[in-house]
């Protein structure tokens, strides 16, 4: 979700930014960019280390969540193409989940406001007991939609979330964003989602990852 359907790292980091800075300390865009497609808990712990935020794990996580949110709340900023392709494989039956390390009233929010219908399934990141990179998330929602992960194709645009699925040994699209994302065996990396057709996805991989 965040990163690659919509632009919200900045929304994150903003708000990175400001819960630091209530407390005193500065916080830089290397700090940021390390928690980028973390598991929230863990970019929470990693605020209360490098930091003199004074507050427990989950209390950290609140802040962040509800204050990008309220961001989302009043503009959904979509990468380039993603809703095109979203609503693309909608009309094609493709099979769809959403696997995120945001947790569920976030992901309640932004599926909220899309077409009913939207997402077969959520997977989001405090439902499973290990977040990205680890592969249990993309496990959890090949399982859920009753389908082979080689027959699936995850998208991608963190590190940790390429690492989780390429691990889960799903074939995965990656789109780097915020930051720069290791080319990895399983992955084949394109600049954007924009002018992506759903009868791209598989030639996509066939070419770079099944035929290399």
């Amino acid at each position: 979700m965040d990163g690659t359907l919509i632009d919200s790292e900045p929304y994150w980091i903003a708000e990175e930014h400001a819960l630091v800075a209530s407390y005193g300390g500065v916080w830089t865009d290397e700090h940021a960019h390390a928690l980028v497609g973390n598991a929230l808990e863990v970019s929470a712990q990693y605020i209360l280390d490098h930091s003199p935020v004074d507050l427990t794990v989950l209390q950290v996580v609140d802040r962040l969540m509800h204050g990008v949110m309220g961001r989302i709340e009043e503009h959904v900023p979509w990468r380039p193409g993603a809703f095109e392709l979203l609503e693309a494989l909608r009309v094609s039956e493709v099979r769809l989940a959403l696997v995120t390390m945001s947790w569920r009233p976030f992901t309640d929010l932004f599926v909220g406001l899309l077409p009913e219908g939207a997402f077969d399934i959520v997977v989001p990141g405090d439902a499973v007991g290990h977040g990205k990179p680890h592969p249990e998330p993309y496990l959890t929602a090949a399982g859920l939609l009753g389908i082979r992960v080689e027959d699936c194709v995850a998208i991608e645009d963190s590190p940790s979330g390429v690492r989780s699925a390429v691990a889960a040994g799903v074939p995965t699209i990656a789109v780097p964003h915020i930051v720069p994302v290791p080319r990895l065996a399983g992955s084949v990396q394109i600049p954007t989602l924009a002018g992506l057709r759903p009868e791209d996805l598989l030639p996509l991989l066939d070419a770079a990852i099944r035929h290399p």
